[in-house]
């Protein structure tokens, strides 16, 4: 068992909170965590089981009633539990009492988002970090905050860095040596997540084509959304596309990155990003292969992209400060990847490089970006498939990818 970052927030949440919804992907470790949680001893209840579910469907308030200190998995396949759980909580205000989790985010869904406010704190559990599954620190985003550069452990480049990309962070795509398990693990997965999750949060009139609209956004993760540009290609409406990436956003196969901007920037460009949250997922979603990324890097670009900003949205969650994640571009094309913000208002820019040289060029979006926030500005890094830290100017540094995980 790896030991996760989230599990010291879910017991701090048990120990002044009613109800904990602990949500993210299926089989992204969710249950482990939980069961461990409150020492072992809860009453446990899997809506995945048929028995538990139909009871739970037919009488939501009686399946609550008699319920003290419990621990019910997979709640988004029950929503109307979610109020029941509401009056409960009303009559007996007590930490610790409810632990959920979904893998779809209830929270999003009509007539509930509001029913547990100030009663449930949300905590959002993704595939493992590279930190995790090496048993590291996750400072790594506190590090440049303070000005600091990172120390590198033994750095993970070429081929190798392409095969740890691929793998992705699920751990039963990690257990699978080979490439076609992995595919065969993950294509069956994307099939159980499209079929039945959306099906239980959603009416999709074409269910069917779901397979094939993923695949064209795995095509353009990390590229800005155009919602005429994806319906055009999926054969979709605007409103069409709109919708279905919401409910993809529901059940964490990608996520939006919002444009960070700036009055001091003219012309930014605010529009957001698209971003897979697994690299595993997108690489099965978009047929890449190790030695196709080898022989392409255009394309081994786009994918270490998406594995760097999963990386980053993994730690934003585990730091110790408030930060969100954001991109930047201004009109003339000029970005940075990543731009963390603490809720002080200091700022840090991650760009993201598959090359193993680095050049002044490649810091011009990090340049505007530090000109652009002031003294907000703390640090700058390109993080490249090399093994030197190298300084660039006043607070820019070239970093190993490895770093990530120092």
């Amino acid at each position: 068992m790896y030991d996760r970052f989230k599990q010291v927030h879910i017991e701090e949440a048990l120990a002044d909170t009613p109800a904990v919804l602990v949500v993210g992907p299926r089989r992204a470790g969710k249950t482990t965590l939980v069961r461990a949680a409150g020492g072992g001893v809860r009453t446990y209840v899997n809506l995945d089981e048929e028995g538990a579910h139909n009871a739970a469907r037919a009488d939501p308030y009686g399946f609550i009633r008699n319920m003290d200190v419990v621990t019910i998995d997979e709640v988004q396949r029950v929503p109307e539990l979610i109020l029941a759980i509401k009056r409960s909580i009303d009559e007996g205000l007590r930490p610790g009492r409810f632990l959920l989790t979904g893998s779809a985010n209830v929270m999003t869904l009509p007539k509930v988002a509001d029913s547990l406010a100030g009663r449930m704190e949300t905590i959002q559990v993704l595939p493992l970090s590279q930190s995790e599954m090496r048993a590291g620190t996750h400072t790594f985003l506190d590090a440049l905050f303070e000005e600091q550069v990172p120390a590198s452990p033994t750095p993970i480049v070429g081929s190798e860095l392409v095969e740890l990309v691929l793998r992705g962070g699920y751990p039963e795509m990690l257990e699978r040596r080979s490439e076609r398990r992995r595919q065969e693990w993950a294509d069956a997965y994307l099939e159980s997540v499209l079929m039945r999750d959306l099906r239980e949060i959603a009416v999709v009139e074409r269910l069917a084509e779901f397979p094939r609209f993923v695949q064209l956004l795995a095509h353009h993760s990390g590229q800005l959304i155009s919602h005429s540009s994806f319906g055009s290609e999926a054969g979709f409406s605007y409103k069409t596309s709109q919708r279905y990436l919401g409910l993809l956003e529901t059940i964490f196969l990608v996520a939006v990155l919002p444009p960070w901007y700036t009055n001091r920037v003219q012309r930014v460009v605010k529009t957001p990003k698209l971003h897979f949250l697994d690299s595993g997922l997108l690489s099965a979603a978009a047929g890449f292969s190790a030695s196709l990324l080898e022989s392409d890097r255009s394309a081994f670009g786009a994918l270490l992209e998406t594995f760097v900003v999963s990386e980053v949205m993994k730690l934003v969650g585990a730091s110790r400060f408030r930060l969100a994640a954001y991109h930047f571009r201004d009109a003339r094309m000029r970005e940075v990847d990543l731009v963390i913000e603490r809720n002080d208002q200091a700022i840090v820019g991650i760009e993201i490089k598959a090359s193993a040289t680095i050049t002044s060029k490649d810091f011009e979006g990090l340049r505007i970006l530090a000109e652009a926030s002031g003294k907000r500005f703390r640090l700058g890094v390109v993080l490249y498939d090399g093994k030197t830290s190298i300084p660039f100017g006043d607070r820019l540094w070239a970093l190993p990818l490895s770093c990530l995980w120092s």
